[in-house]
């Protein structure tokens, strides 16, 4: 779509600064103008030297969609609620970057909001986002279990049961196999594993994949050498406390297999503080690949879930849910695939034990 070969116009300095008469000034149809400004989909067929001197235009005479007339003329609100257990690094971070890329892409809002994974928050917040007339939800790692939401909803490893919810879940039981099958191959028997939260939506189902592939494998992973995460935030030193606890009671083992890569770093730090080295002494692996993971001190061994990706499938899901025709079917499950990404924190089993063990 090219812009018009008629003369300049004057600037509109002297009138109110509408869409139309923008689009005036740039010699273009006000549709075209409306695309670019929204950040339709559809504009992606406008050429960008289009698209550039909209934007240019807008910000020289100040111009700004009237959010307000649009959602009147459409009967729309164009925004979504999104429900978190946390806003910090990690897991909830690296899927809303990827829910963010894909909502602003397409024109729409978003709002926010933290649980901290206590249930009356959660209700709160939904019938918050409702009443603010959301046209769709995205809940991470959050448990929408029961409930009429009278808007779509997509779940991202929250294992939802509602029947009017897509769940956009991680392959578990193929990760629990590409990281105890590293560490058997590098000679590791008995390992020790740390568990999620107990609130956590992934805790229980990615403990029976770990045991599963264990059975698999042949490999041992005695209940001394299981511990789980305590507290209600992803903090690296939650890591480090319970290996803390591991250490003291179970003595040394050759190999932790970590529910996150945060409680991994937290654990390395342990290990460390024991006089043992990573990974001459214990191999540590850690689980999401968040984006400091390459750059500890060793570079973490980790499975990859593709955060951001899972982000713009939720979004995309949700948005094809909401615009016709997908309004009909949808998916109840989409399965993403981990990758095993060996960095330096995991080496070969050292070849004499500790008495202790």
């Amino acid at each position: 779509m090219a812009v018009k070969s008629n003369p300049p116009r004057t600037g509109p300095r002297d009138r109110k600064v509408t869409l139309k008469v923008l689009a005036d000034h740039l010699g273009l149809s006000p549709a075209t103008v409306s695309l670019v400004m929204n950040r339709s989909t559809v504009a992606d067929a406008i050429p960008q030297k289009t698209k550039d001197l909209v934007l240019e235009a807008a910000r020289k005479f100040n111009y700004r969609p009237n959010f307000v007339a649009r959602s009147l003329r459409t009967q729309r609100s164009f925004t979504i609620g999104v429900l978190v257990p946390e806003v910090s690094e990690g897991y909830a971070a690296l899927v809303m970057s990827g829910i963010e890329d894909h909502l602003l892409h397409a024109g729409f809002f978003y709002f926010t909001v933290s649980h901290r994974h206590r249930p009356d928050l959660i209700d709160e917040y939904t019938r918050v986002f409702l009443g603010r007339s959301v046209e769709g939800l995205i809940a991470i790692d959050t448990p929408l279990h029961q409930g009429d939401f009278q808007v779509p909803v997509v779940v991202v490893s929250g294992h939802s049961r509602l029947e009017s919810a897509t769940n956009i879940v991680l392959d578990h039981s193929r990760a629990g196999v590409l990281a105890l099958q590293h560490l058997a191959e590098l000679g590791h028997r008995e390992l020790a594993v740390i568990k999620g939260h107990v609130f956590s939506s992934d805790t229980n189902v990615r403990w029976q994949a770990i045991r599963a592939a264990a059975a698999k494998l042949g490999l041992s992973i005695p209940d001394r050498l299981i511990v789980r995460l305590e507290g209600d935030a992803a903090l690296p030193i939650l890591g480090y406390e319970v290996t803390r606890k591991l250490l003291a009671r179970a003595g040394r083992f050759t190999a932790l297999f970590a529910f996150n890569d945060l409680s991994a770093i937290g654990a390395i730090r342990a290990i460390r503080e024991q006089g043992l080295r990573v990974p001459e002494d214990v191999s540590v692996v850690g689980f999401d690949d968040i984006q400091s993971a390459a750059f500890q001190n060793p570079a973490l061994t980790t499975i990859r879930q593709p955060l951001h990706k899972m982000g713009v499938i939720a979004a995309e899901t949700l948005l094809r849910r909401i615009s016709p025709p997908g309004m009909g079917s949808y998916p109840r499950r989409i399965i993403v695939e981990p990758e095993l990404i060996v960095r330096e924190s995991t080496g070969p089993a050292p070849r004499r034990r500790d008495k202790r063990q």
